[in-house]
């Protein structure tokens, strides 16, 4: 399911190990800097860096058990150089 240009969801059953698979691609991405995350109608790349906050909450309600993850990070703006800094006195 897509959510448009600057957004992606996408939701499925998944076996154990499918659902393995995904996630240690999502860590070879996160290691690599580089995350691209596609289906039929859109992908979205986002780019890892510095310091990224994880949040773990575990829930077991009747029978249904729940475990999110979400991974934020900042991401800074690069800086235009602004050339050589001369000082005149």
């Amino acid at each position: 399911m897509s959510q448009g240009k600057n957004s992606f969801r996408h939701e499925s059953l998944q076996d154990a190990r499918g659902l393995q698979e995904l996630l240690k691609a999502i860590t070879k991405g996160i290691g690599r800097g580089h995350l691209t995350f596609s289906d039929d109608n859109n992908e979205i790349v986002l780019e890892p860096q510095g310091l990224l906050n994880l949040k773990v909450t575990a829930r077991k309600d009747e029978g249904r058990h729940r475990l999110d993850l979400r991974v934020t990070w900042q991401v800074e703006e690069k800086l235009e150089d602004g050339g050589t800094l001369k000082v005149l006195d």
